[in-house]
């Protein structure tokens, strides 16, 4: 059985073992609003910067998990986003003069290279007719100036590709990888960034489950923090008086060890009985119902008083 329902049950037994008991009269809890904090990733915790109990405000550093893996990933995804950003720079400038140079005299040397073959062939032939050497080596001849013919056309075709420039769909395309590459190095920056577990409200440390050198598991709740607001009483509302209680019923509050009394309204009220389903009961025993509730304390300046101590909630009811 849960805190929350023991503290629902003993409010019950109250209400209904004293007779003299107010039934707007609601005993309670102090409590804070509570955050948990996780872990993004399964690493050694290397620094716990605070200690628990201690006070924080937003941003603060509060558990520190080894980067040596995410530091590496980091430096690579640099590397792989410099490189695709410099594929970017050179398609889009183009080749360089010293590149359509360097084509056009691969061009050329293949252009007389054809030249060379195609004479030598064509000797060759007019031996063949004079019957001064074999046709077998005519061919190899011939076959040797097809294949020139074609390095030919493959380093013009080089070179016109060349002097064309490069196409806006390569640019585009290495854009798009440059792009993926920076998404990637933001990822892992934001990963990288979660190992260092940071208090998004200003509190108390509530608990600290792990210690220096423990591998929290992923999503494992590292530290837990109170509020410094104002506390609020969480009281259990039964149900003959549920009706005329809501959002904003205002409600006095009286705290073991305080003599003064404090102002405060109903925050929230839950929809729903705890304990058995109200339609389950018959009409006697669904008095014994009750709804969670909560009632903030109005001055924002009794931020120091203490969370877990008794208090008396008197709700200001309007009749139905």
């Amino acid at each position: 059985m849960t805190p929350r329902t023991l503290t629902g049950l003993a409010g019950l037994l109250l209400l209904t073992g004293c007779g003299r008991h107010d039934e707007s009269t609601l005993p309670g809890t102090l409590e804070r609003d509570r955050v948990e904090l996780v872990a993004d990733a399964n690493e050694v915790i290397i620094s716990l910067p605070f200690s628990e109990g201690a006070t924080v405000k937003a941003g603060d550093v509060i558990v520190v998990q080894d980067r040596a893996l995410s530091t590496a990933d980091l430096d690579a995804a640099r590397a792989q986003l410099a490189e695709a950003e410099s594929r970017v720079e050179e398609l889009r400038n183009g080749p360089r003069s010293t590149t359509i140079r360097a084509g056009i005299a691969r061009r050329d040397t293949a252009r007389v290279q054809r030249d060379n073959a195609v004479r030598e062939r064509d000797r060759l032939i007019g031996l063949v007719a004079r019957s001064l050497v074999s046709k077998q080596e005519a061919d190899r001849q011939s076959a040797a100036a097809d294949a020139a013919e074609s390095n030919l056309r493959e380093a013009e075709a080089d070179l016109r590709e060349l002097q064309e420039g490069t196409r806006a769909e390569q640019v585009a395309q290495a854009r798009e990888a440059a792009d993926a590459a920076r998404a990637n190095l933001q990822g892992l920056e934001t990963t990288s960034a979660r190992l260092e577990v940071r208090s998004p409200i200003a509190g108390t440390i509530d608990a600290l489950p792990f210690h220096l050198g423990e591998k929290p598991a992923r999503g494992a709740t590292v530290a837990v923090l109170l509020a410094s607001t104002a506390p609020f009483a969480r009281v259990h509302v039964p149900e003959p008086i549920r009706a005329q209680v809501k959002i904003g019923t205002p409600a006095t509050l009286r705290i073991d060890g305080i003599e003064r009394t404090f102002k405060g309204q109903v925050r929230f009220i839950a929809s729903e009985a705890e304990f058995t389903p109200y339609y389950s009961l018959t009409a006697a025993d669904r008095s014994r119902l009750s709804f969670l509730a909560e009632v903030v304390i109005d001055d924002s300046g009794d931020a120091s008083l203490p969370s877990g101590v008794p208090v008396d909630v008197t709700l200001e009811l309007t009749p139905p």
